[in-house]
């Protein structure tokens, strides 16, 4: 499907898309998270996240961390993924959109039609800011594969072992090892980034992570980011990282 596919959605706030979900965040999602829920970015992360922010949590219940019964605590700052719900979003190479509609959740009580159109959908759930801001994300992933290429001979070590450890360690959830590279992605205080509104916040954030790549030293450091941050912008690592 594309933006002018027919496509309509009406929630009925029944909650049971909020359930037993893997929900991929962006560094932006976790700035909104924190915003809305009047908290630190290390505090939404540790309340709302895990994979060092890149990921939503869920209770052993299977309710979203941020659910209180049928009710999102942070539905103004809701995460990308959520907005877009029903519809999924696969990015083809070069970042060309394809969006497909989901399965509805167990006992959904949501309505589909086809009433209007995906962008109307896209409109309707403020879904562009978002789409905006990861897309100003995206060059700090190029900007971090021209860094290793600076700091890695690949003529003596292998490209795609190299890209295979460093996708291990982005993704693993446990006994990863300490990257402050992306401790920053995903929390822009630890630059001095926080400022009074989202747009603000993430202007500073964009600035000082182009400083911070530019200033490490450590390959493994950057490519594990790297990798993370592109899945986090809903690319895979293959398309984006793992080619030369």
């Amino acid at each position: 499907m594309d933006r002018a596919s027919r496509f309509s959605y009406q929630c009925m706030a029944c909650g049971r898309c909020c359930r037993d979900k893997v929900i991929t965040l962006s560094p932006y999602d976790v700035i909104r998270i924190a915003e809305t829920a009047g908290v630190a970015p290390a505090a939404a992360i540790a309340r709302y996240t895990i994979r060092r922010g890149s990921i939503l949590s869920f209770a052993e219940s299977g309710d979203c961390a941020a659910l209180e019964g049928a009710r999102c605590t942070v539905h103004r700052g809701r995460p990308l993924a959520c907005r877009l719900y029903p519809l999924g979003l696969d990015r083809g190479p070069g970042g060309a959109e394809n969006f497909r509609r989901l399965e509805p959740a167990p006992g959904s009580l949501g309505v589909y039609g086809e009433s209007g159109s995906v962008q109307d959908f896209l409109d309707g759930q403020k879904v562009n800011e978002y789409l905006a801001a990861n897309a100003r994300y995206r060059p700090l992933v190029l900007l971090m594969r021209a860094r290793i290429e600076t700091l890695v001979d690949f003529e003596t070590i292998e490209p795609r072992e190299f890209w295979r450890r460093a996708t291990r360690e982005a993704l693993a959830e446990s006994n990863f090892d300490p990257n402050p590279l992306i401790d920053a992605l995903f929390d822009p205080e630890l630059l001095g980034c926080l400022r009074g509104t989202a747009a603000a916040t993430l202007d500073a954030h964009l600035h000082a992570l182009e400083r911070r790549i530019l200033a490490e030293d450590d390959a493994d450091v950057i490519a594990a980011a790297a990798v993370m941050l592109a899945v986090s912008l809903g690319y895979s690592p293959g398309e984006v990282i793992g080619s030369r």
